[in-house]
């Protein structure tokens, strides 16, 4: 069975970083791209960035220049960090990733089940 597990949410000031772990584990055979995705209350839930297993990025336009997404390949790890935060990136974090686990054929997404992260004085 394969799961998603997140680390590293909670609150943190406006102006402050975060840095966000995911770790896939279980029967997987290859990742094709994973990332991050939040959602607020009451809002959809929206892409954040997202990584290849080539290591090409995509970025949400209001997150380019304050976070970074990076992944090993090796361990089946995604991290998010996150700086310049603003109380509008307080949302709830959910790990994606896009693989095939042992036994099928194509690619599936799995999601993590999310953390929390609060931006406030």
């Amino acid at each position: 069975q394969v799961r998603l597990v997140e680390s590293g949410g909670g609150l943190v000031q406006p102006g402050g970083s975060l840095r966000l772990s995911c770790t896939a584990s279980g029967n997987i055979v290859s990742i094709n791209f994973m990332g991050w995705y939040r959602q607020a209350p009451g809002q959809q839930r929206e892409l954040v960035a997202a990584i290849t297993s080539g290591g090409s990025r995509n970025y949400a336009d209001s997150m380019k220049g304050r976070f970074t997404i990076s992944r090993d390949n090796a361990k089946n790890t995604v991290d998010l960090q996150m700086n310049s935060l603003v109380p509008e990136d307080t949302a709830v974090y959910f790990c994606h990733a896009n693989l095939r686990a042992a036994g099928w054929g194509f690619g599936a997404d799995y999601w993590g089940q999310g953390t929390q992260v609060t931006v406030s004085s």
